[in-house]
């Protein structure tokens, strides 16, 4: 049975999750963590962020509130095609902030599969099962550490994607 329990001196959600609902309220909470706490790093991977609810307009006003100058934000994808069409604000909240933001994408034959995730030096959400939304959160350092070296591999690899702007002919 899932915890889902918010920790009471950070309001950031610990333990195992299940669903859509829970997954969106814990990038909720994350976010506003970031904001609230100064984070320096944020990671968001997943390999096409299909379902994230990065368009959202609470999102964008998390990461604007978020933004600042010393601040890293990096995103890894396998592809990045649905960002116009689903998440337009992120696509203009991405185009001001570019300075602070690198998106990679890592796909090709015999390349390592993009984990689902966001990890952060303090905390982390990993979804073990995207087709159900299933997944932990928390501090744990050991699942943190995992997530971060999957990642790495990926990153290892990746290539840059998603640019901020596009130059016509």
């Amino acid at each position: 049975m899932p915890t889902n329990e918010m920790s009471i001196d950070n309001a950031l959600p610990e333990g195992a999750f299940d669903g859509r609902r829970a997954f969106e309220s814990h990038l909720h909470a994350a976010l506003a963590a970031a904001a609230r706490e100064n984070w320096r790093e944020i990671v968001l991977a997943d390999p096409a962020f299909i379902d994230w609810p990065l368009g959202e307009r609470a999102m964008a006003e998390a990461l604007q509130a978020w933004s600042a100058a010393g601040r890293t934000f990096v995103m890894l994808a396998q592809r990045f095609d649905v960002f116009e069409r689903e998440h337009a604000r992120f696509v203009t909240w991405r185009r001001i902030w570019s300075h602070i933001i690198d998106c990679r994408a890592c796909n090709g034959p015999g390349l390592p599969q993009v984990p689902s995730g966001i990890w952060t030096p303090g905390w982390f959400l990993a979804r073990v099962d995207a087709e159900r939304v299933r997944g932990v959160c928390g501090r744990d350092p050991e699942r943190r550490r995992a997530l971060r070296e999957r990642i790495d591999e990926c990153m290892r690899h990746a290539k840059p994607a998603f640019a901020a702007t596009t130059l016509g002919l």
